[in-house]
């Protein structure tokens, strides 16, 4: 069955949007996983990094990031990360704020829309056994069959630990994507993601438009598909029929131009070039 979206279009005129691309993650076979991790030429293309880290209820995941100026992928092996979320296809999307005390104002409108949106704590452990607050997140199903999308807010805490290295505020209540990366992607290629392409199953997508449409996006809909844009990143999602789910594409856009490479990682195959864009597709 597919999806209908009522009231889908252009965010409303002066709305100011409360939702960001922030990140977004995907479970690939081994074979590609692994070559992402061991790849020379990723660690020159992107701030990369492979990181396990312990959360909340001592969950333990070992992600993949490539990062850029404001946003970030992550990329997990099968395993990687415990349950469900480890399986080939699985794959979810973090949508934040910029402004300290917007993820009340996002969780207003979603209750107001009919929604019931449930609250998470999400914490960071440093190796020291005392987690510390890490975000206020948001999500509308506990429940889902491939992929996650949730709302989250940094926490004060978590900006003003030296451990994190995070940049000073630049206005009160500077939750921001900037903010909370590093400035390591000025000495690599890549800058920023513009696009983002994922296959969902029809029930995971539409318990995914209410939070995009109370976040501000600009929501597009076509037959089989739904495209959010607004904020600087485009994400799209394709229905899928299980077993078919997963990370498709992402699109980059660079810190300057580059002559064209292409990079085979695993069963993914990365472009970079010519001029100041780069596609990978998996």
């Amino acid at each position: 069955m597919g999806l209908v979206v009522s009231g889908a279009g252009s965010a409303q005129a002066g709305e100011r949007q409360l939702l960001y691309y922030n990140h977004a993650w995907g479970t690939l076979d081994r074979a590609t996983a692994d070559a992402v991790e061991h790849s020379r030429y990723l660690r020159q293309f992107a701030d990369f990094e492979v990181r396990t880290t312990t959360g909340a209820d001592g969950k333990v995941w070992t992600g993949r990031y490539l990062r850029g100026r404001e946003t970030y992928l992550e990329v997990f092996g099968i395993g990687d990360v415990p349950g469900q979320d480890g399986e080939l296809g699985a794959a979810g999307l973090g949508l934040s704020t910029e402004h300290d005390g917007d993820v009340e104002k996002l969780k207003a409108k979603l209750v107001a829309a009919g929604e019931k949106p449930n609250d998470f704590l999400q914490t960071r452990d440093f190796g020291d056994g005392k987690p510390v607050p890490w975000f206020d997140g948001l999500f509308l199903n506990e429940t889902y069959e491939k992929f996650g999308a949730w709302a989250m807010e940094y926490r004060d805490e978590y900006l003003s630990d030296p451990r994190s290295n995070v940049g000073p505020a630049k206005f009160p209540g500077d939750v921001t994507r900037e903010r909370y990366l590093p400035d390591a992607y000025k000495d690599r290629v890549m800058r920023d993601i513009t696009l983002i392409r994922i296959a969902v199953t029809a029930s995971d997508l539409a318990d995914t438009v209410p939070l995009l449409r109370a976040g501000g996006f600009s929501l597009r809909t076509d037959p089989g598909s739904v495209v959010a844009s607004r904020g600087g990143t485009t994400i799209r999602f394709d229905e899928a029929p299980m077993g078919q789910t997963g990370l498709q594409r992402v699109e980059f856009d660079l810190n300057r131009p580059t002559a064209r490479h292409v990079e085979k990682l695993g069963t993914s195959t990365l472009v970079v070039g010519p001029g100041k864009r780069a596609v990978w597709t998996f």
